[in-house]
């Protein structure tokens, strides 16, 4: 199984829950500005929601994929007040016909005053632990 990750972030919180899914995968975690080159059975991808909506540049990166590059894709993400972007990234995916896993990694993040310390050390063992589930 080859495996490739992607993040997208403002404050770093989803970055690091990238890097724990990488150093679990053994992949190195890239920012979505490096495309996905080689054929990968899970591309994993990280975003959250900025006003409410995924970012453009997330929207633009799935946009730029291919079905014979990704396999499928997993979401990942945190966040201070929304939940998942599961179904805003299942719509964009759908349009460039890469299914997405129905199984995603989601926790809450911090931003300004809420949600001190996360994604903490326990949030990291549980994104690595999501991981190695698809190993």
């Amino acid at each position: 199984m080859k495996y490739a990750v992607r993040f997208y972030t403002k404050t770093g919180n989803t970055k690091r829950l990238a890097e724990a899914i990488a150093n679990e995968l053994g992949v190195e975690a890239l920012p979505i500005t490096s495309p996905v080159t080689e054929h990968v059975d899970i591309l994993f991808l990280g975003n959250s929601y900025y006003a409410f909506n995924i970012d453009p540049e997330v929207r633009d990166f799935v946009a730029s994929l291919s079905k014979d590059k990704v396999g499928k894709i997993v979401n990942f993400g945190s966040a201070a007040l929304l939940n998942s972007t599961f179904k805003k990234v299942k719509a964009e995916a759908e349009k460039v016909g890469i299914p997405m896993d129905e199984k995603e990694f989601h926790c809450k993040g911090e931003f300004k005053m809420l949600h001190k310390g996360k994604p903490d050390a326990a949030d990291m063992r549980a994104a690595a632990e999501f991981a190695a589930s698809y190993k």
